[in-house]
């Protein structure tokens, strides 16, 4: 028997199938004629993450190299004068700047995104804690700042371990 909502001789919330059915019905029809709405918009979804992870790869990877190792590696005054101050001189200076280069480089290999972007969160708590010690603070939230993404990239890249794992095992 077909349900009339508005028809004034039956209930107007009464139905003769429960709701599930009549949902079930509605949805195999609907997918027998297109593809289900929700596949395609994670599919895009997913596609839209993945740019985004990647723009931010590079993004950090610009940061490192340009703006972080850059200044260590010629020597910039400000940098040179940090590094005096602490006690490391320019073998630290030239030291932490080859190892951000590296971290900005590797965030750009896909076997290594994941370990860059690992190692560089250590650095980076390294520089936190040297930030503090050292330099009374100043500018203290920019590496706990950083760790935020290299956190994500670390964690959505991880299906890289492995593939880097079995790259060095095979060599080995």
């Amino acid at each position: 028997m077909p349900v009339f909502f508005g028809d004034s001789n039956t209930d107007r919330f009464t139905q003769e199938n429960p709701m599930s059915q009549t949902t079930a019905s509605v949805a195999t029809a609907a997918s027998a004629t297109a593809r289900p709405v929700i596949a395609e918009s994670a599919t895009a979804q997913g596609r839209r993450a993945r740019i985004a992870l990647r723009g931010l790869q590079v993004l950090l990877a610009l940061f490192y190299v340009i703006a972080s190792a850059l200044p260590k590696l010629i020597a910039h005054p400000a940098a040179a004068e940090s590094f005096d101050k602490m006690g490391w001189g320019s073998t630290g200076m030239y030291i932490i700047g080859v190892l951000e280069l590296a971290g900005g480089v590797a965030l750009l290999i896909p076997v290594l995104q994941s370990v860059a972007a690992m190692a560089l969160s250590g650095l980076m708590v390294g520089a936190f804690v040297v930030t503090l010690t050292y330099l009374n603070g100043e500018n203290a939230a920019t590496p706990l700042i950083l760790i935020v993404p290299l956190a994500l990239i670390a964690w959505a890249r991880r299906r890289h371990n492995a593939d880097l794992l079995r790259l060095v095992l095979r060599r080995a």
